[in-house]
C-alpha cells in the first residue's frame, strides 16, 4: 500500500466549542532539537540534550547523522548524549540520507555537508521532493560547491565533493531562517569570512547555538559573519518549548471563551514571538511571566484567556516572526470580528504546502470570507461551520483546523493528518486534556 494512501486514512474529528483550561508544557522547539544534534555532532567531546523533540522531523536529522558513524544515545524521555566527531569526523554514508518531510533538515544539511569531502545524496518524501532547493544550492555554487538538483530544482540532492569553499557574503533576497543558516554552516568549512545580510530579522537559533558551542559568530544589525576553520566544544542545551507549537493553544484560548490557559516554559527568541505580537494587536489576553534565560535562549510562562479578538492589517515587519504560525493565526483571523488583512507572506506558498491557498480552500469550506492573494489574504471573521477539509499532508494546516472547532458550530473533519507527528507528538492526547473533543479517525 503507498505512503498517500495510509497518509490519507489518518483523520481528525473535532467536536464543536470547549474551553481551555489547565497548564501545559507543549514539545521540545524543533528549530533548536535539530541544530542540537547537527552541531553536537560536529563538536569535540560530549553534548547533552534535554527537552529535545521526539517528532519525526528532529529524528530525521538524528538518523542522518548516525548513518554519518555519529553515536548518540537516546531519545529517552526528552534526553540525547551525543558523542561529537570534530568538524571532519564524519564519515561517508553507504546509503542517501532519507530526511522524511523536513524541510529544514534539508537545507540545513545542504550547507553543512557541502564542504565535507564527501559524496551524498539527500532524498526525502513526496512533499518534500517539491519544495525549491535552489535558494539554497544557488549560493552554495558560489562558494565552490557541486549539488546537482532536478530539473525543477528539488530533491533528490547529490552532493559532490570538492577540495574547498570559498567565503561569500551574501544578501539574501528573501527573509529565510533555513538559508541563513545554510550559508553560514557552509561558511565553517570555508576559507575566510562569511556574510549574510537580510533583508528583515529571521530566527537567530543558528548564531545563538554557534556561539554556546564556543564558535564567534558576530552580528552588526541586519548582518551576521563568522570565519571558517574553527572548532566546537560541546556543551549541554536543554530545548525550550516551542513557540510554533504552544501557538495553536494562544489562538485557542483566545478564541474559546472562558478559557484559561497556561503554557510553560515556551521558548521566547525575539526573533520567533511574531505570534505573540499579532494576537495581543487583536486583542488577545497573553501574560508571559517567570521570563528566564536557558542556554542562551529565553523562555517564559504564557497565561492565556478568552477574548474577543478583533481584524487588523498584520504588520509586514511582523511576518518573518510568524511565518510558520500563520495557519492558526489564520484561524484567529476567522473567529476575530473585522477583517484582517495578511501582506508580504509569500515565503507561505512554498511550505510543506501552499498554506495560503490550502487555508483559504478549508476556511471558504467552513463559511468563511477568505480570499487568498499572491503573498497573503483577506480574511473577514464570522460564523463558522462545521465541514470537511484537507490538510494536504501539513501537519500545522491539520492542528489548525483541530482548533478552529472551538468556535465551530458543528464538527470538522480533517483529513491527511499523519504527518503531525512530524512536530508535535502527543497533540490529539494534550488538546483532549484541557478541553477539545478529539477522535482520531
Amino acid at each position: 500500500m503507498s505512503e498517500s494512501i495510509l497518509t490519507n486514512k489518518i483523520r481528525f474529528l473535532v467536536k464543536p466549542g470547549g474551553v481551555l483550561r489547565g497548564s501545559i508544557r507543549v514539545p521540545g522547539d524543533k528549530s533548536i532539537s535539530h541544530r542540537s544534534i547537527m552541531l553536537g555532532s560536529l563538536a569535540n567531546g560530549v553534548t547533552q540534550i534535554s527537552g529535545f523533540l521526539e517528532g519525526d522531523d528532529s529524528l530525521a536529522t538524528l538518523k542522518a547523522f548516525r548513518t554519518m558513524g555519529v553515536t548518540i544515545d537516546g531519545p529517552h524521555d526528552g534526553r540525547v548524549t551525543v558523542h561529537g566527531v570534530g568538524m571532519h569526523g564524519l564519515q561517508q554514508p553507504s546509503v542517501a540520507l532519507d530526511l522524511g518531510n523536513s524541510g529544514t533538515s534539508m537545507r540545513l544539511l545542504c550547507g553543512l555537508l557541502a564542504g565535507q569531502g564527501m559524496n551524498l545524496t539527500l532524498t526525502g518524501d513526496a512533499s518534500l521532493s517539491s519544495r525549491p532547493m535552489r535558494r539554497v544550492t544557488e549560493p552554495l555554487s558560489s562558494m565552490g560547491a557541486a549539488i546537482d538538483t532536478t530539473d525543477n530544482g528539488t530533491a533528490p540532492l547529490h552532493i559532490k565533493a570538492v577540495g574547498h569553499l570559498d567565503s561569500i557574503h551574501y544578501q539574501l533576497p528573501v527573509a529565510s531562517a533555513q538559508v541563513k543558516s545554510c550559508v553560514l554552516l557552509a561558511g565553517l568549512y570555508a576559507q575566510g569570512e562569511s556574510c549574510v545580510v537580510e533583508p528583515a530579522p529571521t530566527r537567530d537559533h543558528t548564531e545563538r547555538m554557534l556561539r554556546g558551542f564556543g564558535y564567534a559568530v558576530t552580528t552588526d544589525g541586519n548582518r551576521i559573519c563568522l570565519d571558517g576553520g574553527g572548532c566546537l566544544t560541546a556543551t549541554t542545551i536543554d530545548v525550550p518549548a516551542d513557540i510554533s507549537s504552544a501557538a495553536f493553544f494562544l489562538v485557542g484560548a483566545s478564541i474559546a471563551q472562558g478559557s484559561d490557559l497556561t503554557l510553560r516554559h515556551v521558548g521566547m527568541n525575539p526573533t520567533r514571538i511574531g505570534v505573540i505580537n499579532i494576537l495581543r494587536k487583536m486583542g488577545a489576553s497573553i501574560e508571559i511571566s517567570n521570563q528566564l534565560q536557558v542556554g542562551g535562549e529565553p523562555v517564559a510562562d504564557l497565561r492565556v484567556r478568552g477574548a474577543g479578538l478583533k481584524g487588523i492589517q498584520i504588520p509586514e515587519s511582523q511576518v518573518p516572526l510568524a511565518i510558520d504560525e500563520f495557519p492558526v493565526l489564520f484561524v484567529a483571523a476567522a473567529c476575530a470580528q473585522g477583517e484582517t488583512v495578511l501582506t508580504g507572506a509569500e515565503e507561505l506558498r512554498v511550505k510543506e504546502s501552499d498554506r495560503i491557498q490550502v487555508m483559504a480552500d478549508g476556511l471558504q469550506t467552513l463559511g468563511i470570507d477568505a480570499a487568498p492573494t499572491a503573498d497573503g489574504m483577506v480574511i473577514r471573521g464570522g460564523k463558522m461551520r462545521g465541514g470537511r477539509v484537507d490538510s494536504h499532508g501539513d501537519h500545522r494546516i491539520a492542528m489548525a483546523f483541530a482548533i478552529a472547532a472551538l468556535c465551530a458550530d458543528g464538527e470538522i473533519v480533517i483529513d491527511d493528518c499523519a504527518n503531525v507527528d512530524t512536530s508535535f507528538p502527543g497533540f490529539a492526547d494534550l488538546v483532549n486534556s484541557i478541553g477539545m473533543r478529539l477522535e482520531i479517525g
